[in-house]
């Protein structure tokens, strides 16, 4: 997907899981060159995780807010309406300035909105070159912060987004490796009780709002517990169930 050339260029930027130390060199260079900078928003006009991330390294007036029905999830002719007119405001930007930074968080080939963003720009302004800067995932972020290994030797690693369902996830958690889950704040209950009929509940740890000042990151057990009182989970929640690990070098 990555090109270069001399004509309009659109770049997915990774910006992290919301820790802004963790945007790297790369792309704050990026982001800092371009000649605009589209962070998504949602309808309500709160600032986003991605925003904030990229408030820290470029000024306000350089950032083009531009919404998204990412908030939408009924209605798909008003998502889709939306999304069309967030595609024609980045490609309008295009034109103006040459070189647009589209900030996304985590990493831009990573169930990220980038990759449809660009098809859709791509068809809006013939000739454009498409970049990506990786960033760092909030697996990885999760791993560091909860000191929870993702891989070793031969084990496969799997991650899945419980939007797919939770037999999908309950599948990958009965087979080997660590099982990574993404975006199930909504269906937490479900997750906790995937990981019980699997046995894979101990060891597993659980993490939201990463690097933000309302970050949580609690044993799979704990937590467990507390949604089984009522508790809930923002919807950016990450679980790593890590591999079934029988000694030390074991895998090697």
């Amino acid at each position: 997907m990555n090109s270069t050339g001399s004509g309009p260029r659109l770049i997915g930027v990774g910006v992290g899981p919301g820790d802004p130390d963790l945007v790297t060199v790369k792309g704050v260079k990026a982001l800092r060159s371009a000649g605009a900078v589209v962070v998504p928003v949602m309808e309500d006009g709160g600032t986003g995780r991605a925003e904030a991330t990229v408030l820290h390294h470029v000024s306000r007036e350089r950032v083009e807010r531009v919404v998204f029905a990412l908030n939408e999830r009924s209605d798909r002719a008003r998502r889709e309406a939306a999304w069309d007119a967030a595609g024609e405001r980045v490609a309008e930007l295009l034109r103006v300035h040459g070189t647009v930074a589209f900030a996304t968080i985590g990493d831009p080939n990573v169930y990220s909105t980038f990759t449809y963003l660009a098809q859709t720009v791509a068809g809006l302004v013939p000739g454009t070159a498409v970049e990506t800067v990786p960033g760092i995932t909030a697996m990885q972020d999760l791993a560091a912060r909860g000191g929870a290994v993702l891989a070793e030797g031969t084990e496969p690693l799997t991650l899945v987004p419980v939007t797919a369902g939770t037999a999908v996830l309950e599948e990958a958690l009965r087979g080997p490796g660590t099982v990574v889950a993404y975006k199930f704040g909504r269906l937490a209950g479900e997750v906790a009780d995937a990981l019980r009929a699997t046995g894979r509940l101990e060891g597993a740890v659980w993490g939201s709002s990463l690097g933000l000042p309302e970050e949580s990151i609690r044993p799979a057990a704990e937590l467990a517990e507390e949604l089984a009182a009522g508790g809930s989970l923002p919807y950016l929640s990450t679980l790593i169930a890590p591999a079934r690990r029988e000694s030390r070098g074991g895998k090697l």
